[in-house]
């Protein structure tokens, strides 16, 4: 048969629609409160709002929910003494399912695995009372005049009975008949609590069995005018009762191009940085708690913060995807970002002596920010300080007006006992040495020198060179190369005798002049190349870590031993027993002090060093090799 034209509705068929409901919502059915709640509370908003506009004449009530856990009846029944509906109004907001809701529904769950398919935000609103009742009543009375109280009772399914009801004050009740499954919610304790999660700052006052259950305090909806720290603190202690106080806070507030309200608090660290923590920042809408894993609004740094956000233009019932995309969205988490960064920059210019008191604690925190995050790196970079080994704090800018001669290096340690030898012996030049000893400072470090190059870090112990040299003026290329002719033509049989002395031909072995300092041999470490060994080791395990890679010694010709050792040199026959016990001692104790003596190197050191201590003591002679 040949296709007709024609035109017409498509059918939306909802026999089903309960079962869907009750499956999906399970492993959130405990929002069913939420919801309820809710709903309550806009029935009494809007009865306040038409008595403001001179649409109802009686009087308004103060605003309450009563909530009564019946554990006889295994009933949970919901009262408000809001604006009621009339029997044509529960036909239209009962009977029907909104098409929006339905719409964002199966847009919702048109794909993807079961797992992640949870409608967890509002949306379903009063239907989300069928996840844990097997029947539903609504008994209402409207505040318009004349309207007759009417009751709707629905068990489950696409059937429902309505008829005339007793209730005499105006309002709506709700009554769930829970089903087996949801026999937990019949505990006066589980409602107090799910009360307290979701719903604590609603501004009415909520009861469970005749007992108030909820604050109503919602801090970030007062002006900061009218707050004192006591107020925030108290505000903290509440939402996050297991934690310390914190350090300080951000409390904003915006209207316009979105609506904004929250306060931000800045956690003591307590040495508890995990960039994959969650749920320390909350977000509500209109006062009721919605989740506490907001991460597709704000960046993944954030998260290390405490605090609270509420935002009604945050889109809640769209899928994860759709919302890390929303552009409002991105405005709301730049705007949070630029605030946050406001308040850093503002207390290190104006109150830096708490800035630094604080910054053990915060700067895990904006260190992963500026990694994360170049807008907010170049916001706060100027106020990026370090601890200084010579005492207290010092940004790079005033870590380079103290060491001009240095000429964009910055000299740090990540170890100060380990590496405390090389920072004596930098310091003893008057170079100032920062201390960057968390685990994050080395992704910093490379962050950084790509922000600033040609400007580079040197670790106290790599092959730092000229900048630790006793001249204040660096030798040009052609003087250096002719310097380290003579020094090799010089100190060749020193070298030599030191290779065989180690059993390393390979060994790179350097003479430089060091008079303020007494050491004699000193190991130092590309930086380059100690870089690429650790990230090696952290990525594949093939170079264990702190192993000794690309190492040169550092002999000092100021120092007696260095001096006598060249003397020896001059007659390595005649001298081979005792250059050979000197040279393999200086080795040794730099490879002690470098924290890398160990195995048959160390046995050897330390039956070597018995036997001069004998021959010091008169107790014998050193044995001949």
């Amino acid at each position: 048969m040949p296709i007709k034209e024609e035109k017409g509705n498509i059918s939306v068929h909802t026999d089903n629609l309960f079962p869907i409901i009750k499956k999906w919502l399970y492993s959130d059915h405990d929002i069913f409160l939420r919801e309820l709640i809710s709903n309550a509370y806009d029935a009494i908003t809007k009865l306040s709002r038409l008595s403001d506009l001179g649409q109802y004449q009686g009087k308004v009530p103060e605003p309450v929910i009563d909530i009564a856990v019946k554990k006889s009846d295994k009933t949970i029944i919901i009262t408000d003494n809001g604006l009621g509906m009339t029997a044509e109004e529960v036909k239209k907001y009962i009977n029907q399912i909104a098409f929006s809701g339905a719409k964002d529904f199966l847009d919702q769950y048109k794909d993807g695995d079961e797992s992640s398919q949870i409608i967890g935000h509002f949306g379903m609103g009063f239907f989300s009372s069928f996840m844990v009742a097997g029947k539903v009543e609504i008994n209402t009375l409207s505040h318009q005049d004349g309207s007759e109280p009417v009751k709707w009772s629905c068990e489950g399914s696409t059937a429902f009975e309505m008829s005339p009801s007793s209730k005499k004050e105006i309002g709506t009740e709700i009554t769930l008949y829970l089903n087996s499954e949801s026999e937990e919610f019949l505990d006066d304790k589980k409602i107090n609590d799910l009360v307290k999660k979701y719903s604590n700052y609603i501004p009415a006052t909520i009861k469970v069995n005749g007992k108030e259950a909820n604050s109503r305090e919602a801090l970030w909806n007062k002006a900061p005018a009218n707050l004192k720290d006591e107020d925030y603190k108290k505000f903290y202690n509440e939402v996050f009762p297991m934690e310390m106080d914190p350090l300080f806070h951000v409390h904003f507030s915006v209207d316009y191009p979105f609506h904004l309200k929250g306060i931000i608090y800045f956690p003591k660290n307590k040495n508890d940085f995990d960039v994959n923590r969650k749920g320390r920042i909350q977000l509500f809408c209109n006062n009721v708690f919605v989740s506490d894993n907001i991460i597709d609004i704000i960046p993944q740094y954030l998260n290390l913060l405490h605090g609270v956000l509420d935002s009604p233009d945050i889109p809640l019932n769209v899928s994860r995807s759709a919302l890390q995309n929303d552009a409002q969205v991105r405005k709301i988490g730049s705007h949070i970002v630029s605030k946050i960064a406001e308040k850093l920059v503002d207390l290190f210019k104006k109150e830096r002596d708490k800035f630094e008191i604080y910054w053990e604690d915060i700067h895990p925190f904006v260190k992963f920010g500026c990694l994360s995050d170049e807008k907010f790196h170049d916001k706060v970079h100027d106020c990026l300080i370090f601890k200084n080994l010579d005492g207290g704090y010092i940004t790079l800018k005033e870590y380079e007006e103290k060491n001009p001669k240095l000429k964009d290096k910055f000299i740090y340690a990540n170890d100060k006992q380990q590496q405390v030898a090389y920072i004596e012996q930098v310091k003893s030049q008057g170079i100032s040495v920062l201390l960057l000893d968390n685990p994050i400072d080395n992704h910093l470090i490379q962050h950084l020198e790509m922000k600033l190059s040609p400007k580079k870090f040197l670790r106290v112990d790599s092959d730092i060179g000229s900048v630790l040299t006793a001249e204040e003026k660096k030798p040009n290329d052609e003087e250096q190369k002719k310097q380290e002719e003579e020094n090799n033509k010089k100190y060749a049989p020193l070298f030599e005798a030191f290779k065989e002395a180690v059993n390393n031909n390979t060994i790179d072995i350097k003479v430089e002049s060091h008079p303020k300092n007494d050491f004699c041999g000193m190991l130092v470490v590309s930086e380059y190349m100690r870089r690429m060994s650790d990230m090696s080791s952290m990525m594949s395990g093939s170079l264990p870590a702190g192993e000794l890679q690309f190492h040169t010694l550092i002999l000092n010709e100021d120092n007696e031993i260095t001096k006598k050792m060249v003397e020896l040199s001059k007659d390595k026959e005649k001298n081979q027993a005792s250059l050979k016990n000197i040279c393999s001692n200086v080795y040794d104790l730099a490879l002690l002090q470098h924290q890398n003596l160990k195995g048959e190197q160390l046995v050897d050191f330390v039956k070597r060093t018995a036997e001069m201590m004998k021959r010091d003591v008169g107790l014998g002679s050193m044995e001949k090799s």
